[in-house]
Order: C-alpha cells, then structure tokens, then sequence
C-alpha cells in the first residue's frame, strides 16, 4: 500500500467544507460524533470512478452497520454530482472539491504518472476517520476495481 505524503493514522483529519449534492455544505465540524469514510476519486462519470462508487453503495448498508457513513469527494461541481448520483441511484453524499484544496489538505492532489505522462492530479484514496475526527486508516493510492471489497473484508 502507498503511503501518504502528509497524514498517518493518528493524526487529526483536516478540518474541510464542502458543498454536497443533497445536503448544502458539510463540514468536518458537521461529523464530528460520528465515523465516517472519506473517499477521494478523480471524476464522476468514468468507468473507474463509478465502479467505485457503485461498490459503496452496494456495501452501504455493510459501513452503517460498524457505524459508519460514506461521503465521496472529486473535483467534479455539485450539478455533476447530481448527475452521477441519479444515474447510478448512489446513496450517499458526494462532495464537490472544485479547487482542490481538500484534496491538496488531505495529501492525495500531487504529481501522478499515466502511459509516461507527469501531472498534477487526484490520487485515489479512502480515509476513516472516527467520532473525535481523528484518521483510523489510510487506504492511498488505491485501485478503483476491488477497493471497497478489501475494505469490507478488513471491517470483518
């Protein structure tokens, strides 16, 4: 598993709001008292992306029974989301990170490497973070086919 450049297990999660698709903007401060999973993909629409996606809200009901909540965040705006959402009948919050900067708080917007090309991009990363808003796991640099079925088998 890659590591991340800027946070480790332990450490407090960067404190973020975003606008959500469903619910206005939603906060760290917002979860606080409650689990939940942060997810971080490059672009709605796309097979990768929705695969993942698709395989949380199949697995929904799998993180709510451990207590947690599933929020996913790409650079896509919020009327993406939308579409996204309607067309795949996802069941959880996306969050629009148009500028980037959580991504760039939470290490995962850096330099990738795609058929020997170099650019800036969103690296495909999940993090847990508990009640107090502390990281309990980093999954970085993860590949979309298979992610969310590893995170539900280490849930036990």
């Amino acid at each position: 598993m890659a590591v991340n450049p800027k946070l480790s297990v332990g450490d407090a999660a960067p404190d973020f709001t975003l606008p959500s698709d469903t619910q206005g903007d939603v906060s760290l401060a917002d979860l606080k008292g409650q689990k939940f999973v942060l997810y971080f993909y490059p672009k709605d629409m796309t097979p990768g992306c929705t695969k993942q996606a698709c395989d949380f809200r199949d697995n929904l009901d799998t993180f709510a029974e451990r207590g947690y909540a599933i929020y996913g965040v790409s650079p896509d705006p919020v009327e993406r989301h939308a579409k996204f959402r309607e067309k795949h009948d996802l069941n959880f919050p996306l969050l629009a990170d148009t500028d980037h900067s959580v991504a760039e708080a939470y290490g995962v917007w850096r330099e990738k490497t795609n058929y020997g090309r170099t650019y800036e991009g969103l690296v495909r990363s999940t993090f847990f973070i508990d009640a107090d808003g502390t990281i309990e796991a980093i999954h970085d640099n993860v590949r979309a086919t298979g992610h969310v079925g590893r995170l539900v088998r280490d849930l036990g």
